[in-house]
């Protein structure tokens, strides 16, 4: 029965089969239900049916020319030799027809030299117009594939490579599963290129045997089964007719992941795709992808201090990205604002002013000139306000610019989130404070300093409780987004209330993402949820050119 062609199996599915909720962290291809076809690639029956030949070519290790780590931690110091591997074969243009074809029962046969060793498999496949009396139209098409005893998967001449990724195309782990969506709407007649790079393992302790392909499938799924949202039945208030050019009438607030612990500080990271969030209790940054993976792209992300006991938010909270595409991050434990270089170096932009430590800077937003504005409230701090550690007798709002920490207000004893105008000509702070939930706005002087603060909006009689304000974005024609009790509250440029969208769970903060920055990834509590928009978002920054790495 191994050998067959493919397991066809039609599934019925009720909608509670389809829960909104993913894992925590999850890698590969998640999905919700069961493949409804499986075409096995190590058939010459599967081969044949998406048109796959199997290649193959041994791999050696070569002594090759090289530069020793230089000042810039790059390759720029004195020639030296180093090791490389003879062929680069992953692009979807490279030229195999001189290597070995091999039939696909024969993906089994014990492969490389043994030891420290590595190969290459590579093949295309092409979805059928059937898959047994299945039609794959607008399915989701996964390659999983198990090696012994490492692999990494190119698709159609790309390997995507992020910090804290594991699993899909990377190495997964021993033995163990990658799992590539290959399309997420299949049409027959579409080609995908696969090359696959095994690997011996362990590494450090080169076995005696050899590399081969344990498993080897192509499988489909029901769009339902391998959705990578789910309605999550928020609710949208339309308070004036004015949002309805905001909100699409058929918008829905969908759930993408869930089972965090507190999350905050959304980005989304042009270069690459994807969303970047923290969770300041689980001292992580976590990664979410298009196709619905979650990984954690950095741990310890705001303190890894003996006494993180005693912190309830030790992690990072505010994340932004600067116009070369680095990722800048508020550390509540650190008590600091820092840049991540695309060496891997970290450039501290603020830790203190005139001398004493900051508090907990909570968020973050860039200028197009290259300054950073940032809030710093203790709300990091293990015992907050009342922190024998607190230095910083009040809670600012801060600019950085060519190293220089300025404080631009004092006003606020919470500033939390804060958004620039599409101009730049105003600048909005909320506070978290019970006793003044407002949201303040202020004149962008020409030198970058803040003037003229006046309440924009203010909650604090109309809406009692402990709960305020908190993350705040701006549109690309001035509308003000701001989450507050009641959800994401939507305001003209005049301050007029004319909306707001809630979510099953309290919501903290927000993001713009995707390429054309119209849609509203918000994170709230333990889960990260998603709204589509009609207007683009503002001050999500494009990178400049991307520095070499």
């Amino acid at each position: 029965m191994r050998r067959l062609i493919f397991l066809v199996t039609q599934i019925a599915v009720t909608a509670s089969r389809f829960a909104p909720l993913l894992a925590q962290v999850t890698t590969d291809a998640p999905v919700t239900g069961n493949p409804v076809a499986i075409v096995d690639l190590r058939t010459d029956e599967g081969a044949r049916l998406l048109g796959a030949q199997w290649k193959y070519s041994d791999v050696k290790i070569i002594e090759v020319d090289h530069h020793a780590v230089g000042p810039d931690l790059r390759p720029s110091g004195p020639p030296n030799r180093t090791y490389d591997i003879s062929l680069k074969a992953g692009a979807s243009d490279f030229d195999d027809s001189a290597w070995e074809p091999i039939d696909p029962p024969s993906l089994e046969q014990r492969r490389g030299n043994g030891r420290l060793s590595y190969n290459w498999y590579r093949t295309t496949v092409t979805i059928p117009q059937k898959v047994g009396a299945l039609d794959p139209t607008g399915m989701t098409a996964i390659f999983e594939l198990v090696i012994d005893d490492y692999a990494e998967i190119w698709v159609n001449g790309q390997l995507p490579v992020v910090l804290g990724q594991t699993g899909g195309p990377l190495v997964k782990g021993f033995n163990a599963p990658n799992r590539v969506v290959l399309t997420r709407n299949a049409r027959p007649g579409e080609r995908f290129t696969l090359a696959v790079f095994g690997m011996n393992g362990p590494v450090s302790n080169p076995p005696g045997n050899y590399i081969w392909i344990r498993s080897a499938t192509l499988d489909f799924y029901r769009p339902e089964a391998a959705a990578v949202a789910h309605d999550a039945g928020g609710r949208i208030t339309r308070l004036d007719p004015a949002v309805n050019a905001i909100v699409p009438a058929d918008a829905k607030v969908e759930k993408l992941a869930g089972g965090f612990q507190f999350l905050e500080g959304p980005v989304w990271v042009r270069e690459g795709g994807y969303l970047l969030f923290s969770d300041p209790n689980a001292n992580n940054i976590y990664r979410w992808t298009p196709n619905g993976e979650v990984s954690i792209y950095r741990t310890k992300s705001g303190y890894a201090g003996v006494n993180i006991g005693e912190y309830h938010q030790p992690g990072s909270n505010g994340l932004a990205m600067d116009g070369e595409g680095r990722v800048t991050i508020d550390q509540h434990g650190n008590r600091r604002v820092i840049r991540v270089e695309r060496t891997g170096a970290i450039t501290v932009l603020a830790d203190r002013y005139e001398g004493k430590r900051l508090n907990s800077p909570n968020d973050l937003v860039y200028k197009s000139d290259g300054s950073v504005y940032f809030t710093d409230p203790p709300f990091g701090l293990p015992k907050v306000f009342g922190d024998p550690s607190k230095e910083t007798p009040f809670s600012g709002v801060y600019r950085v610019k060519d190293g220089n920490v300025t404080l631009l207000t004092k006003e606020l004893s919470g500033p939390n989130g804060l958004a620039f105008s599409p101009d730049e000509k105003t600048f909005y702070v909320d506070n978290w404070d019970p006793s003044r939930k407002v949201i303040m706005r202020y004149d962008v002087n020409a030198d970058g300093t803040l003037s003229d603060g006046r309440v924009f909006f203010d909650i604090t009689k109309t809406e009692p409780g402990d709960d305020c304000w908190d993350g705040i974005k701006v549109d690309q024609q001035g509308n003000l987004y701001a989450a507050g009790p009641k959800g994401i509250y939507i305001l003209n440029v005049e301050g007029k209330l004319l909306g707001t969208i809630s979510a099953p769970e309290h919501i903290a903060n927000f993001a713009w993402g995707d390429e054309d920055s119209r849609a509203l990834y918000i994170t709230a509590s333990t889960g990260l949820y998603r709204l589509r928009l009609n207007i683009p978002g503002a001050g999500a920054f494009p990178p400049m050119q991307a520095a070499s790495r």
